[in-house]
């Protein structure tokens, strides 16, 4: 299964996606904001497989995180669950192209379906 990165500024939405994903056999490391996952990107190059980021978090976005985190290691997938989807395919937003979108709200069987369509791809 796949390492994920998971950044997710809503205590509780965090807590809830990141049992949902290691249910489905993933490892799960978890951000409270994209500081902090630009933190554990810049540790070691190539240790995810996945960066799951919402958009809209206080200081570094979602947007920003991908773009940096995709600078450090390309290989990286990038999935954004987000309530403001169209912010994430706007072409002037700076998110990765090869990103995929998840919009909020979700079922979780949704989202573990498509975490393992972005991994297969």
């Amino acid at each position: 299964m796949a390492k994920i990165l998971l950044a997710e500024d809503d205590d509780s939405m965090r807590d809830f996606l990141a049992k949902a994903l290691k249910r489905a056999g993933h490892d799960v490391t978890v951000c409270s904001d994209g500081e902090e996952g630009l933190d554990a990107v810049g540790e070691e190059p190539a240790r995810y497989d996945l960066l799951l980021t919402d958009i809209v978090m206080p200081g570094v976005d979602g947007i920003e995180l991908a773009r940096r985190a995709a600078e450090v290691d390309p290989a990286l997938k990038i999935m954004f669950i987000t309530g403001f989807a169209a912010v994430a395919l706007n072409p002037g937003s700076g998110a990765p192209t090869n990103a995929k979108v998840l919009s909020k709200p979700f079922h979780l069987r949704e989202l573990v379906d498509e975490v393992a369509k972005v991994m297969a791809a």
